[in-house]
């Protein structure tokens, strides 16, 4: 059993094959996926970005994935975007910018966002543009002391990418989005914790551990009744009531077929612990 999430069955090689830049394993119902490119600070290139869709779509198939946790090696949880390995594309035409966007980075966090299991960020270090946005889409933030965020666009003149215009307010207002997106200044993880961008905030060295409680827990628990939760609160955040109460009322339809939900009513009329198998 991988004692932290950089110990996996996948090891780096030479190469820079997909398979040793992001790293993956499962583990007691948890898939751990951790970007490996510690001297690029895990600048996120076209084939790793790939490589996690792929891998966060199969967790989504998986009924052995009860969780996943998203995580990096080295100091850095992701600097942002590397488009040095993304295919040449020729001359540009009007139209390729955003393609490349809505294909790219957006796709890269609707893939965290779709996931029907919850996805856990274990976040090491700094995490900036593309790579803070990766973390915010995650349903649960653990954050180590030495990290930080930064909404990195404003200091290269660009807009920001792969949804943060549309997370940030979510999370912290409109106002507080601004602020980030306008100075682009560097967040301590304690302030992204104060400003509810982040769950909790852990001494560095109880980051790995603390991330495989949380997604242990997860993965123990009802799945389906989990992935409709997630669902759910993830549309309300678009929804007027009228539509909120009829998606809950059908989610509520959806997980009472379930064999997990039967067996959490069975156990508290039998006042016994649940045994939840994930169905």
């Amino acid at each position: 059993m991988p004692s932290s999430p950089e110990d996996t069955t996948d090891h780096a090689d030479p190469s820079g094959s997909p398979e040793s830049l992001v790293l993956h394993a499962t583990d007691n119902g948890v898939s751990w996926i951790t970007l490996n490119r510690p001297e690029a600070m895990n600048a996120v290139t076209w084939d790793q970005r790939e490589r996690v869709i792929a891998l966060l779509a199969e967790a989504s198939a998986d009924p052995g994935v009860r969780a996943v946790v998203l995580t990096a090696t080295g100091r850095g949880f992701c600097a942002g975007a590397d488009l040095r390995g993304a295919p040449a594309t020729g001359d540009r035409v009007p139209g390729d910018v955003a393609r490349t966007i809505r294909l790219g980075a957006q796709r890269l966090i609707a893939s965290v966002l779709d996931c029907e299991k919850p996805v856990i960020a274990a976040v090491n270090g700094t995490a900036a543009g593309i790579g803070a946005h990766l973390a915010f889409a995650c349903d649960l933030v653990l954050a180590a002391e030495s990290a930080r965020f930064i909404e990195v666009f404003v200091r290269r003149g660009l807009v920001p990418d792969g949804g943060g215009a549309y997370l940030l307010p979510r999370l912290v207002g409109p106002q507080r989005a601004k602020e980030l997106m306008f100075f682009g200044d560097s967040l301590p993880a304690a302030d992204a914790e104060r400003l509810g961008l982040v769950n909790r905030t852990v001494p560095d060295a109880e980051l790995a551990a603390t991330a495989r409680s949380w997604a242990q827990r997860l993965a123990e628990g009802p799945t389906r009744s989990i992935a409709l939760t997630k669902q759910l609160v993830n549309a309300s955040l678009d929804a007027d009531r009228a539509t909120a109460f009829a998606a809950e009322a059908m989610a509520q339809e959806i997980n009472m077929t379930t064999q997990d939900a039967n067996e959490g009513v069975a156990s508290f009329v039998e006042r016994r612990a649940p045994k939840y198998r994930g169905v």
